[in-house]
């Protein structure tokens, strides 16, 4: 099947972490742009924190600031067609970091940059969990002939407490929690993997033994090859992975298994959120050419906690 898409803005550098906010507007990272950019339902783009590095996932918190996966940078291929891909650490990269924007000032705040003095190389995504902290993947760097194992953690939003969660991951991208908030969820990019973990307290999961690498219980992969990016959950519990390569939407079961596969028209599908008064409208990052896009979901999307958004 393939998405049937609306165009809401283009010509961002490489859009990431869309998030629906209650006004009609959609906040959205830009990568390489290293900025915090609000769209408005018409399109257009006005800048509400310049943030250096990296700036990859985002989310309200229960302050209503925003706290971004700073992930320290990429460098970049630009093709003659004007389509960006990231490639490789880059060559200005100093570390990663968790950052809060308060939206009304455009004020940044660096919260953290190293759990149990380990740097996080490259937080990539982040969900808050309505209990005074969110969970975020760190999906590391590649550079050389090296590349980072990633983890999962939980962070406090006063900046005092983080935790490593689960060790090792290779390349943990999207983060989410199931409707009642007792399983997280996270996808790993290179293996294109989803995997579930129950949630025994802040920063505690429950791990499956080995072979499970991380502990976690594995939902899904693709069909074929795919890279997997960053994900949203949908009202009935359903997990929907943003799918690079042939680039979609890949519907998980939160049984297990693929429910459905969306196609998207360019291979850098890299992010999904839902918003609209019935959470039917889900809006996409196509990242490659820099576009915001939007379409009508066949189901209705979880309010993420804080986002403002009330169930029908």
């Amino acid at each position: 099947m393939k998405l049937q898409v609306r165009e809401v803005t283009t010509g961002l550098k490489f859009p990431e972490g869309p998030i629906a906010m209650p006004d009609g507007s959609i906040l959205v990272v830009e990568i390489e742009g290293a900025r915090l950019v609000r769209v408005q339902p018409d399109g257009t783009q006005g800048t509400v924190a310049v943030l250096g590095g990296g700036p990859n996932g985002a989310a309200v918190g229960p302050d209503g600031k925003c706290y971004v996966c700073n992930n320290g940078g990429f460098n970049w291929i630009h093709q003659d067609d004007g389509y960006h891909r990231p490639h490789g650490r880059a060559d200005a990269y100093t570390g990663g970091s968790i950052q809060r924007v308060d939206l009304d000032t455009g004020a940044v705040e660096t919260l953290y940059t190293h759990c149990d003095g380990n740097p996080i190389m490259g937080p990539n995504d982040i969900v808050f969990d309505g209990k005074g902290g969110f969970w975020f993947t760190d999906h590391g760097k590649s550079y050389d002939r090296l590349m980072d194992r990633g983890a999962l953690f939980w962070a406090s939003i006063d900046g005092t407490t983080i935790i490593e969660a689960a060790f090792p991951l290779i390349t943990p991208n999207g983060i989410g929690l199931s409707p009642d908030g007792k399983t997280l969820y996270a996808s790993e990019t290179e293996t294109g993997r989803l995997w579930a973990w129950p949630i025994l307290g802040p920063g505690e999961l429950a791990k499956d033994p080995w072979p499970s690498p991380a502990g976690g219980k594995f939902i899904g992969g693709p069909q074929g090859y795919q890279r997997f990016d960053s994900l949203a959950v949908e009202a009935n519990g359903n997990i929907c992975v943003a799918s690079l390569v042939h680039g979609g939407v890949s519907v998980f079961s939160p049984d297990g298994g693929l429910v459905e596969f969306w196609e998207a028209p360019e291979p850098y599908c890299t992010n999904i959120c839902f918003g609209g008064p019935d959470m039917k409208t889900a809006y996409i990052t196509l990242s490659g050419y820099g576009r915001l896009v939007a379409v009508d979901w066949p189901r209705a999307g979880l309010p993420l906690v804080h986002q403002g958004f009330v169930a029908a």
